[in-house]
């Protein structure tokens, strides 16, 4: 007798999307396709690479979660696998009660592949009190479907046994991962100069109130070469549309802010796709900044970085990996980056990466999970695929007005008119039938059309990008 074949597992993963779909920018920032953080991409991409064997398809779902979509989960899926960051947080909690509810649901193995909690630098969890019934469930039904939760650090960790769990792994973050079991970083020159080529990245937090401003601006004169890497939604539609409706783009401090001195120079970037953020960080010498996967990217193009920690989603990452950190609240506002260079310590993240290679794996492995390291062929077939891709460009300052600049921006708007438009008109057409099947006689107070809700919104950034400078 003939030994059957083994059948592919199907594996669905949580992510905002698969590594191989491109689209344009404009549709992309649509689209939210990381979800409100570029930084996610770098842990899921990490995630599809690492499953992807000879004997897994890796399908992403989109973010969504559905509770109602259970049944055909079950029935399409072998395993559901959730790569999460720093999901214990107040401002989280909604989405993390309807994954529960979704995973309740599920007949699947559920793996949480490094989950974070956010608190401030002391690791006080006080202000995660209120929410401590949303995580007890979620963790129950993630163990309930597995061997073990895998968590990014030391903080979540204890927050996780104080509860009472005892099945919790510190396996740190799939993104330090991306390459296997090696993992290099060399210093280029011995010192920094102003002709180095610097990058900065920070939350609007950390420019805000935590001093980051100074230290960028500081930097934007000593370094000409200085490159601001934005990562939230907001920001790359100040870069890309000049505007945004949320709140927080109106932070001027902000260098994608389009008044500051680097949106007006073209020194900020902001990246759809992992592979292109890391390809274009490499010719780079030096990074920091209180983004921890900003500079997660830049350490994997092997730049040497240091992380500015805030809270203690970074702090614990940082300390788990040997990343070279400084406690923002602790450095001087007229810091140089040359500084933070000449003292960042790569030995233990160098050194110790193979065994934390191996805690990762073997948490896989424990929680029926094959990795491509181990189990395929080291990722090559996944970096091969990624190379016939055309991934579209990072997204820039729009400081240009040439026709050739701005047709793409414009053709797309004018799909987007003519789509709502549609819309519009077959949502009037519901609207009618059920006022005459309602028999009503008078038809209601117009409200303003989505066509011209659209007009007005895409008109705006043309006209402000178009109106002379006062």
């Amino acid at each position: 007798m003939t030994d059957e074949p083994t059948r592919t597992r199907r594996i669905l993963l949580r992510s905002g999307k698969s590594p191989f779909d491109v689209d344009s920018l404009e549709q992309s920032l649509h689209n939210d396709v990381f979800a409100t953080n570029s930084g996610n991409l770098i842990f899921s991409d990490a995630s599809h690479k690492i499953l992807t064997t000879p004997r897994a398809e890796v399908v992403s779902n989109g973010i969504r979660t559905v509770a109602s979509e259970a049944e055909r989960i079950n029935e399409e899926y072998d395993v559901f696998v959730i790569p999460l960051a720093n999901a214990f947080r107040p401002s989280f909690e909604r989405s993390l009660a309807r994954m529960t509810q979704l995973i309740k649901k599920l007949r699947i193995p559920v793996v949480v592949l490094g989950v974070g909690a956010q608190a401030d630098l002391k690791y006080n969890a006080a202000r995660l009190k209120p929410m401590e019934q949303t995580v007890r469930e979620f963790v129950t039904a993630v163990l309930d479907r597995s061997a073990s939760i895998g968590v990014r650090g030391e903080f979540t960790e204890q927050y996780l046994l104080d509860m009472g769990f005892r099945d919790v792994e510190v396996i740190g973050c799939p993104s330090m991962f991306m390459y296997g079991q090696t993992f290099t970083v060399e210093k280029k020159a011995e010192s920094l100069t102003s002709e180095s080529r610097v990058s900065v990245n920070g939350s609007h937090s950390a420019v805000r109130s935590q001093g980051l401003d100074r230290v960028i601006r500081q930097a934007h004169e000593r370094y000409p070469h200085l490159r601001f890497i934005g990562q939230n939604l907001l920001e790359a539609q100040l870069l890309h549309w000049r505007q945004t409706s949320h709140d927080s783009g109106a932070q001027t401090s902000m260098p994608t802010h389009p008044s500051h001195p680097m949106y007006r120079e073209g020194k900020v970037r902001l990246y759809i796709d992992p592979a292109t953020w890391i390809s274009e960080l490499r010719p780079f010498d030096f990074s920091f900044g209180s983004r921890i996967h900003g500079n997660i990217a830049a350490l994997l193009a092997g730049v040497p970085s240091t992380v500015l920690c805030g809270d203690s989603r970074t702090l614990e990452l940082c300390r788990y990996f040997g990343i070279p950190h400084r406690k923002i609240t602790e450095v001087p506002k007229t810091v140089d980056p040359a500084e933070l260079y000449e003292t960042a310590d790569f030995g233990e993240l160098v050194n110790g990466h193979k065994e934390r290679f191996l805690r990762f794996t073997g948490f896989m492995e424990k929680n029926g999970l094959e990795n491509t390291f181990t189990h395929g062929d080291g990722g090559a077939a996944f970096e091969a695929r990624m190379a016939k891709l055309t991934l579209p460009p990072a997204v820039r300052p729009w400081t240009d007005t040439d026709a050739d600049t701005l047709s793409g921006r414009f053709s797309w708007m004018q799909s987007r008119l003519e789509e709502l438009s549609s819309e519009n008109a077959e949502l009037r057409k519901q609207l009618d039938k059920k006022l005459s099947s309602a028999g009503a006689t008078t038809q209601p107070a117009v409200l303003p059309r989505a066509y011209r809700r659209a007009r007005r919104a895409v008109g705006r950034p043309v006209r402000r990008l178009l109106r002379p400078e006062q």
